[in-house]
């Protein structure tokens, strides 16, 4: 009889390459299964290729926007050029994720579909494979509403996106979440017209007051926005042109059509049964320590039930390493997971949304700094946004960013949350002037500064001048 692994990993993305990654160093039988591309969707359909797009449609505002710092210039948009550089990024960092790094490190890679026939138990490719503990960590895939006319029509996903060999005339964008706005600010600075059509609001697990930003800004470079309507139906025209109709009334008609409505949890055909799992619409269930209803098997990412993000699922890697491996009762905590919208402005939230907040909570206050008080701001002329803290009962309990660089000024917030910092501790320190990083510094000494100069402290202030 085969000896058993130690660690079996279904699943190649973030999460799954962290636990195999980690197990497989420690000197632990390792293997991993991955019937797609190594790197999951982050890398080959998501994180990396829409920030390397976001990238170069960056460098073609930024020329057109130069005429306030004395430079006059008109981009021309080379978009085989731009997809170029997309799949170079991609290919740079693919090393990091290979059969090759991962075999080196000693884990055995398996490119063939894996399912599970057992509690123990994991068939692929013909062949059984035996672990005493088991980490699913497939992922996601974009969800596809059933709107009528759709199986009809040639839509693009953000998995196919990339298949683009033409810059869209007229993109219509079916859904306003992070992938909506940020692809739709990019198409349209690229040069294609676009139109977001989003059921409820753009982006509507964030602060609006802060996606109100997002909102203008996308309006301003003239990205058309339809809110509060969802879509009724959809077909090619006989022109070949897409109408997407809504229950308004409205007709929406683009060149293309880009389905952005949400994440499905990839759980089909994983033989759950097998193992007496059950998954819902939303993912496999789990307990505080990623285990599923069989406690010798885990899952991480976006397969579970759960925040979806990328960081995410290598934070849960890190847990089930030291459940699993150490069996050291670690419990995930998402209280302070940062997230972030790459769209210019950026942006970035932690903890909890002042509606989050106050929906819990009589005592909840919010202390706003905005960027047009910073002079880095003000010389690179990215004054839009501000930092929104939300406080209960005098303690942070969430932040939001919206303005130039949200995605790194988030950092010391996260890390605050997590730590449990106060004011002071974020305030005790020199901060290099000018940079942006000093808006952090500016919005926690807010939170102490009524009663720094409060009348008592006035008093005090008085009383000891007047000493000798």
């Amino acid at each position: 009889m085969t000896k058993p692994y130690d660690i079996a990993v279904i699943g190649a993305g973030s999460g799954g390459l962290t636990v195999a990654a980690g197990a497989a160093q420690l000197g632990l039988s390792t293997v991993l299964f991955e019937h797609g591309a190594m790197g999951g969707d982050c890398l080959n359909a998501g994180c990396v290729p829409s920030k390397a797009l976001i990238a170069s449609a960056s460098r073609a505002h930024a020329a057109r926007s130069s005429a306030a710092f004395g430079i006059e210039a008109e981009p021309r948009v080379d978009f085989a050029g731009v997809m170029q550089h997309v799949n170079g990024v991609i290919a740079e960092i693919a090393p990091h994720d290979s059969q090759e790094r991962f075999e080196g490190l000693g884990a055995e890679v398996v490119r063939a579909r894996a399912r599970l026939v057992g509690g123990r138990d994991i068939e692929a490719d013909g062949r059984r494979y035996t672990a005493r503990r088991i980490v699913l960590a497939t992922g996601s895939r974009p969800y596809i509403p059933q709107l009528p006319g759709l199986d009809t029509v040639p839509y693009l996903t953000n998995e196919t996106l990339w298949d683009l060999r033409e810059l869209p005339s007229h993109l219509l964008i079916l859904g306003g979440g992070a992938i909506g706005v940020e692809m739709a600010q990019a198409f349209r600075r690229l040069g294609s017209q676009v139109t977001i059509a989003e059921q409820a609001r753009l982006l509507p697990n964030d602060d609006s007051d802060l996606t109100a930003v997002i909102r203008d800004a996308l309006t301003r470079e003239g990205v058309a926005i339809h809110e509060g309507s969802e879509a009724r139906t959809v077909a090619v025209q006989p022109g070949g042109t897409i109408a997407l109709t809504l229950t308004d009334g409205k007709v929406l008609e683009g060149s293309h059509l880009l389905v952005a409505a949400g994440r499905a949890p990839n759980v089909e055909g994983l033989g759950l049964e097998a193992a007496g799992i059950e998954a819902a619409a939303s993912g496999i269930p789990v307990d505080s320590r990623l285990r599923t209803a069989n406690r010798r098997i885990f899952a991480v990412g976006d397969c579970r039930q759960g925040p979806r993000f990328t960081h995410a699922a290598g934070y849960d890697g890190g847990i089930v390493i030291r459940n699993a491996v150490f069996r050291v009762p670690a419990k995930a905590d998402y209280s302070a997971l940062p997230w972030c919208t790459y769209t210019d402005p950026e942006l970035a939230q932690v903890g909890m949304t002042e509606a989050r907040a106050r929906a819990g909570r009589a005592d909840v206050e919010t202390v706003t700094v905005p960027f047009s008080g910073n002079d880095r701001a003000r010389a690179e002329r990215r004054t839009e946004g501000f930092i929104k803290l939300v406080l209960s009962k005098g303690k942070l309990v969430g932040c939001g960013i919206v303005g130039a660089d949200a995605g790194e000024l988030i950092h010391s917030w996260a890390l605050a949350l997590s730590k449990g910092l106060s004011a002071r501790d974020l305030t005790g320190y020199i901060a290099p002037y000018p940079t942006l990083g000093e808006i952090s510094k500016a919005g926690a000494g807010a939170l102490f500064k009524e009663r720094l100069f409060s009348p008592p402290v006035r008093r005090l202030v008085r009383a000891l001048s007047k000493l000798p």
